[in-house]
């Protein structure tokens, strides 16, 4: 009995995947008797719901306030934040446009066609997006509203400074508190994402196979696309370097961050790289690096962006121009606090979801490819980081040329 309570469970990753296979047989085996754990899957979808406000509010409030006094950060600090967000907002219309295309969550003959929930208010006009009552926004879950009311609230911390440090602390405090229970949730996604599968499959039957694996190659395509489109085309028109230079040089942080699924842990490989193969100074690598790892997520966007398409799809639902707008807003200001959620991606997907109005019981499903899709957003990501990192030490006259066009070895 001891030999087996030492044994380490297998990764998440793989309970989860574990657990949407099972939950894709029993569906399809004994779909009459899903019933009686459909309530697990509620259950979680719940819990997302529950912690999506508070996560969302004090990790943003967290990594902006850690950025430091914006005396500090200077004009360096003010163009890797703008390239980061552009970054961002070139990935999401490539993962709409993507997932429109190839249609992942079309194929489904028992989908009723209807529309979504009303669109808020605060997606449409964005002079709404403040809100008249913070609090009343935080009871009320608007997500575009919280997201707003937590990026001012962490500006005006580095605005205040030291006078601040008191409720900085409390809300880095509050933030490993939440983030310990999102932990805990976490590890109850394989019993989630079985019933939530075995529930979709019993409804649908085999036909939710295709659309999933259709998902995966969207959000690789879409990720692809905006790599070695969006992100050449930033580097060719800001710095005029060789693209071609540029990648053989992030080449080994690449492969790291899609083989590890984490963008913090690849970033000593990231710095590495950019520093010995493309000639970044040291200064604009510690800082500008460090700053996409906590803000920077345009493959994380893309993938929100594509999956939001393919649940609207998968259920017949019918989006509109309002929606696709709100979808892009949520998407790029969600991502500013994805990075700092430790396993809470499918707590910010949820945001976006929601955002609509779109039926959360799909998540299982993506939750199960949750890890191959996470390979390359992470991957995306890290390449964010180093073009941004390139494009603000050339702009800054901290590249050494003779390093970046250095034949490799």
């Amino acid at each position: 009995m001891k030999d087996l309570m030492a044994r380490k469970l297998p990764p998440i990753w793989l309970q989860v995947l574990t657990a949407l296979g099972l939950g894709f047989v029993t569906g399809l085996l004994v779909p009459e008797y899903t019933e009686w754990w459909s309530w697990l899957g509620d259950l979680f979808i719940g819990l997302l719901k529950m912690l999506a406000t508070p996560l969302i509010l004090v990790s943003i409030i967290s990594g902006i306030a850690s950025l430091g006094t914006l005396d500090r950060l200077g004009t360096m600090g003010l163009k890797a934040v703008s390239l980061y967000l552009m970054t961002t907002a070139i990935a999401i219309p490539i993962g709409l446009a993507a997932a429109l295309l190839i249609a992942p969550g079309v194929g489904f003959d028992q989908a009723v066609t209807s529309t979504p929930d009303p669109v808020p208010p605060s997606a449409i006009n964005p002079l709404d997006w403040l809100p008249q009552n913070p609090f009343a926004a935080l009871v009320d879950g608007d997500p575009l509203q919280v997201i707003v009311l937590s990026i001012l609230v962490g500006v005006g911390c580095t605005l205040a400074g030291s006078a601040a440090k008191p409720l900085v602390d409390a809300i880095n405090g509050l933030s490993a508190v939440i983030y310990a229970i999102t932990d805990v949730v976490v590890k109850l996604a394989p019993l989630g994402v079985f019933a939530l599968a075995s529930v979709v499959t019993a409804t649908f039957g085999s036909d939710v196979l295709l659309p999933v694996l259709k998902l995966v190659t969207t959000v690789y395509l879409g990720c692809l696309i905006h790599v070695y489109g969006g992100l050449s085309l930033l580097v060719r028109l800001f710095t005029e370097l060789s693209v071609i230079q540029f990648w053989r040089g992030v080449l080994e942080a690449q492969v790291v961050a899609f083989s590890t699924t984490t963008a913090a842990g690849t970033l000593p490989v990231t710095m590495s790289c950019v520093r010995h193969n493309l000639g970044v100074g040291e200064e604009v690598a510690r800082f500008v690096l460090p700053v996409g790892t906590t803000i920077n997520m345009d493959g994380t966007a893309l993938y929100q962006a594509v999956v939001a398409v393919f649940v609207a799809q998968m259920f017949g639902i019918v989006l509109g121009p309002a929606d696709y707008i709100t979808i892009a807003v949520t998407c790029l200001l969600a991502s500013i606090g994805a990075a700092a959620i430790p396993g809470g991606g499918l707590v910010v997907l949820s945001i976006v979801l929601s955002s609509v109005g779109l039926p959360l019981e799909a998540i299982g499903l993506v939750a199960g490819v949750d890890r191959i899709l996470d390979m390359a957003r992470t991957a995306t990501n890290v390449s964010g980081d180093a073009a941004v990192t390139t494009i603000v030490a050339h702009s800054e006259d901290q590249l050494s040329k003779e390093i970046y066009d250095a034949p490799a070895e």
